[in-house]
């Protein structure tokens, strides 16, 4: 018998539509940087910069008048405050996965997003920091959180608390995201010097860009720093929001003493900072006009991420359910029973809806592709985390353990605007990223290009014969200014 001849490999879309050049590239993405905002831009941050006002505005009386303006009561001590803080941290993943473990993977298709998802973490952890600080009543003692040689005695911090845990694993994974988003911004602010026509502008891209040059030895060691960075950054990505969970899974009241909390909030946390990732790079790639180097291949990667996580989450909240009926505690029965039937149970299913159910979709390829779909599913994935993390706090606090306890709990004016507040900083600090640096990350995409252009015949050779010393020179010489 003949054998069945193997049936051709269909070719990948490409991650680069329209086979620009690399002067293309610099000029498509740089070009939106200089002369003046446009009227969409100036709107959209005139309605940031006005919720951003409102949250200051309730920030500021709550700080004067104590934290009687929210609704908390004798029974339920978290609610809007720690939600959010939980949220914003969680949303915060995205950046750091795709920057540094994507990175460490060698997945092509993170060089068109992993520069907005790394500017989207450092505003998240911004205002998850920022809920803490409120919620002390007296931001101004906050130092007294850090560990330092100290004129009070023998008071210190409780260093098998969890809480203080937070502390220590945020400031260091916002440091890490820091730097790591800056390095990775330093070739990017060469090209923006050399094409500066001011003085003063130039002046001030040299001095960010450390004087970049370019030269086969600075890339070397500039690559040999982001591995470095990345293999920092990826223990962050998981340990982060494990210590978040702890906050919860160390206590004793029902609902929240689980081990499955650590990686249910780390898969939550990838879950919702991919929701967001995709929310803002849709509005980005149309009105920027970066369809051509966000496409449609980055945004079904993206959603298969979504789809594996969400279905990750999906299996927690089946997995809690199961476990509070198996273990046979009325009290943890009773938590579950009151969350999915009790007087929260809107926002119960509400969370199950667009965590669980919502997500399905995109096991069909037309929905992972439809651009509008995408939307509106990340969309309801933020609004479906933002509730998870809202039901168990507050569910497994309402009613606790004394009947003659029990309490409800509903947002006053002040923590509303509190969370307008918090959206308002994210989105007027990623307007003014969007307008002043490059949201793509020119050098990456230019590096992804010339690896196109000498791997599939494209500089005139047949595909895979030996790559000429220019096509080489094409693949390693990517620094912005040589364009």
């Amino acid at each position: 018998m003949k054998p069945v001849p193997a049936s051709p490999r269909l070719p990948r879309p490409p991650l680069i539509e329209g086979a620009p050049s690399l002067a293309q590239i610099t000029e498509s993405i740089a070009s939106s940087l200089e002369g003046r905002a446009s009227g969409a831009w100036w709107g959209a941050f005139a309605v940031a910069a006005t919720a951003l006002a409102a949250g200051v505005a309730a920030v500021t009386y709550e700080i004067a008048t104590g934290i009687g303006t929210w609704g908390l009561n004798r029974t339920v001590g978290w609610a809007f405050d720690i939600t959010n803080f939980v949220f914003w941290v969680g949303i915060g993943h995205a950046g750091t996965l795709i920057s540094a473990i994507l990175l460490l993977l060698r997945q092509r298709w993170r060089t068109s997003i992993n520069r907005s998802a790394e500017a989207m973490t450092l505003f998240a952890v911004m205002c998850a920091g920022l809920f803490p600080l409120i919620h002390m009543g007296r931001p101004w003692l906050a130092f007294w959180i850090f560990p330092y040689p100290n004129q009070r005695g023998p008071l210190w911090v409780n260093f098998r608390s969890p809480l203080l845990w937070d502390v220590f694993a945020i400031n260091t994974y916002f440091i890490i995201s820091l730097v790591f988003w800056y390095v990775g911004l330093i070739p990017d602010l060469a090209s923006l010097r050399d094409r500066a026509k001011g003085l003063w502008r130039r002046r001030i891209f040299n001095l960010l860009a450390f004087g970049w040059n370019g030269s086969h030895r600075t890339w070397s060691r500039y690559e040999v720093l982001s591995l470095i960075l990345a293999g920092l950054a990826t223990p962050l990505v998981l340990s982060v929001h494990t210590v978040v969970s702890m906050d919860f899974a160390t206590s004793v009241i029902p609902g929240w003493h689980t081990t499955i909390f650590p990686p249910y909030f780390v898969a939550g946390a990838i879950f919702s900072g991919f929701g967001m990732v995709m929310t803002l790079l849709v509005i980005t790639r149309k009105v920027m006009n970066l369809e051509r180097y966000i496409t449609l291949t980055h945004l079904e990667a993206m959603a298969k991420v979504l789809l594996a996580t969400g279905t990750m989450v999906g299996f927690a909240y089946l997995t809690e359910l199961y476990i509070a009926w198996y273990s046979g505690n009325l009290y943890e029965r009773y938590a579950f029973l009151n969350r999915a039937t009790g007087p929260y149970a809107w926002a119960y299913w509400t969370m199950m809806s667009c965590n669980l159910i919502v997500p399905q979709l995109l096991w069909w390829k037309k929905a992972r592709r439809h651009v509008p779909t995408l939307f509106v599913l990340s969309l309801l994935v933020n609004v479906g985390m933002w509730f998870e993390r809202f039901v168990i706090i507050v569910t497994s606090l309402h009613r606790d353990f004394l009947p003659s306890s029990w309490s409800m709990y509903t947002p006053t004016v002040i923590e509303i605007a509190t969370l307008i507040g918090s959206f308002g900083l994210f989105f007027t600090l990623f307007l003014l990223f969007v307008r002043f640096l490059p949201v793509v990350a020119m050098w990456e995409v230019k590096a992804l290009r010339g690896e196109e252009l000498a791997g599939h015949g494209a500089l005139g050779r047949p595909a895979g014969a030996p790559v000429p010393e220019a096509a080489e020179d094409l693949v390693l010489e990517v620094a912005p200014h040589a364009i």
